[in-house]
């Protein structure tokens, strides 16, 4: 199968985007891998497929599948670089479109600077829909917020805040990202089995009120530069925690994402960071792999 593609990144977290607003192409799990193989594919964190709006008041559908194949709920780096690509496209004029994700919808926003605003909704806390379950958990509170410690064998325990941005999160406050055993801890968290649909481990370094270092160790992924649902848990469990105010710059490795969130249960998310074409192409996927 001969397809064509975009690689687009967002603060360093990196996609291939597919056009199906004319025909799906049916791609299977082995064929995502493929495009997102770094060796033998095109290369990304994720596979980003645009599909037409399957509904009166959307613009368009947002589908996401990870490295592993996978398809996920949320992607925020990638939601940026979504509405960037369905512009550049001539796909849409507008300046705001509101897309289905898997788990519901989404308002994306191009700025006059070209930085791209996501309304991600509001974050979730409820357990049963993280999902999560800290059934034998050692739990505690910190301003009023739960807290749950997960045992991590050999290297300790990991005190998480535990909440979803359409995708489940654990986010752990550390003293140094630069230092932290991520890449140690990541797959511990990401497979414990207090997640039943596995999370992405979040280590967040609070440099100020207003501003945090974060690292990511992204479910099915590995370490990204950045993740955008991450920012904004990061963001959402400091508030909840009493540590950061209502707008929070995050510094990943990838750059800066602007994440503001209010407070309330149901007030919704927004995080604004820079979305960018790298290069367009096309590949050969194999049928069979």
């Amino acid at each position: 199968m001969h397809i064509r593609f975009t690689k687009m990144q967002g603060a360093g977290n990196d996609f291939v985007v597919l056009d199906e607003t004319q025909a799906r192409l049916g791609l299977t799990t082995a064929q995502y891998r493929f495009l997102a193989d770094r060796h033998f594919g095109v290369g990304a964190d994720q596979i980003l497929t645009v599909r037409p709006s399957p509904a009166p008041g959307l613009d368009f559908e947002y589908v996401i599948h990870n490295a592993d194949g996978g398809e996920v709920e949320h992607c925020g780096n990638g939601a940026r670089c979504f509405v960037r690509y369905v512009r550049d496209k001539g796909l849409t004029d507008k300046s705001t479109v509101r897309v289905k994700v898997q788990q519901g919808e989404i308002e994306l926003r191009m700025n006059p600077d070209g930085r791209v605003t996501v309304d991600m909704g509001a974050p979730v806390f409820d357990w049963e829909r993280v999902p999560f379950n800290p059934m034998g958990l050692i739990s505690d509170q910190v301003n009023g917020w739960p807290v749950f410690d997960l045992a991590l064998g050999d290297l300790g325990i990991a005190r998480v805040g535990v909440v979803s941005m359409g995708n489940p999160h654990a986010v752990q406050r550390v003293d140094n990202v630069d230092t932290f055993p991520v890449l140690a801890q990541g797959p511990l968290i990401e497979n414990h089995p207090a997640f039943p649909k596995r999370v992405n481990a979040g280590f967040m370094q609070i440099v100020s009120r207003s501003q945090i270092k974060l690292r990511v160790f992204e479910r099915g992924a590995g370490e990204t530069l950045a993740c955008g649902t991450g920012a904004c848990a990061a963001v959402v469990a400091g508030i909840r925690q009493g540590w950061l105010d209502s707008r929070v710059d995050v510094q990943t490795h990838g750059g800066v994402l602007t994440i503001e969130w209010a407070g309330q249960a149901d007030s919704p998310v927004l995080m604004t960071g820079p979305a960018t074409s790298v290069f367009e192409g096309s590949i050969d996927v194999p049928d069979t792999l």
